[in-house]
This record gives structure tokens, C-alpha cells and sequence, in this order.
């Protein structure tokens, strides 16, 4: 749902079995396709409700990318050989949180909405993903597989996780 409430971002894959975004009015409507490129998967809203962060594979890796929502061209914010998903952006717009794989196995990472300033925030043997801010800004809730785990395995169980979004210790 868009931060105003008016809006809803979907990925569905009913067009040619490829994941691409879409945008809809939450009352209802005609979809409208963001993303030409895919597969493509929505993962967040910024503040403003103007633009969306999602995960894409292009050249068969896995990056971040966002999309006007009122249309234009994707842009691609993460480069690295490894995989880069879940992003979602911080409530005051500052930062867009993810997880990547670089460093061997999933991590929490962040960077400027312009994709510069990439920091790595977990530095554990756990797999961790999907960082998602609280409303406040203040904690970052993500999800942790067991040390060892590749990607986001199904069917794994996993434990909920919070660190402070100004760093420190996490939190099971």
C-alpha cells in the first residue's frame, strides 16, 4: 500500500511467466506495468510514494533497482557480483536497507537512495534478510536463517531479529 493509502505496488508474473511491477488504484482498476525488464519484484515505497525499490535480474544478477511510479526508466542502484534483494527504504527517505550475499552469505546491508555509501550492518555467520525499518526509524526487524543456509531457503525455520538502526547489538 502507498504511504497516502491510494495505491497498491504488485508483482505478478501472468504476463509471459516473468515477475514484473505494477501499480493499481487500492480501490480497484486497470494495472499499470512499471517494469518492461524482468524478472522483477517489488519490495518498498519511499516516503513520498513516489518511487519503488525492487529486486531485478538482469544478466542473470540479482540487484537492486528502483522505478518512478508515475513511469520511466529503472534505475539500477547496486552493481556487485553477488545477490542484492529486499529492499526497503527508511521512513525518512535517507537510506534504502537490503541484503546481499558479497561477502559469502546474506547480510543486511544500506546505502543512499542514489545507491552510494553502501555499508554492510550484520556481520554474522546467520543468513540474513528482508530488513524492514520500524515506522519510527529507530530498528531494523529481519529475518535469520541458520548459519550455513544459502539465499532464503523454503521451508527453513527462521528466526525474527532486531538490531538499532544507529548500530549496535542484535537482538533475537
Amino acid at each position: 500500500i502507498s504511504p497516502d493509502g491510494t495505491m497498491l505496488a504488485i508483482s505478478d508474473q501472468t504476463q509471459g511467466g516473468q515477475s514484473r511491477i505494477y501499480v493499481l488504484p487500492i480501490t480497484g482498476g486497470t494495472p499499470k506495468m512499471l517494469t518492461t525488464n524482468y524478472p522483477s519484484y517489488f519490495h518498498g515505497w519511499s516516503p513520498d510514494g513516489k518511487t519503488l525499490a525492487f529486486c531485478g535480474a538482469r544478466t542473470n544478477n540479482f540487484d537492486i533497482y528502483t522505478v518512478p511510479v508515475a513511469g520511466g526508466p529503472e534505475t539500477r542502484l547496486t552493481t556487485d557480483p553477488g545477490k542484492d534483494d529486499g529492499p526497503d527504504y527508511s521512513p525518512d527517505g535517507k537510506y534504502i536497507y537490503f541484503n546481499s550475499d558479497r561477502t559469502g552469505n546474506m547480510q543486511v546491508w544500506r546505502m543512499n537512495p542514489d545507491g552510494s555509501n553502501q555499508e554492510q550492518i550484520t556481520k554474522d555467520d546467520y543468513g540474513n534478510v528482508f530488513p524492514h525499518p520500524s515506522p519510527d526509524g529507530r530498528w531494523i526487524v529481519f529475518l535469520s536463517y541458520p548459519p550455513g543456509a544459502q539465499d532464503h531457503p523454503a521451508n527453513k525455520d527462521v528466526i525474527l531479529r532486531l538490531i538499532p538502526a544507529a548500530g549496535g547489538q542484535i537482538r533475537n
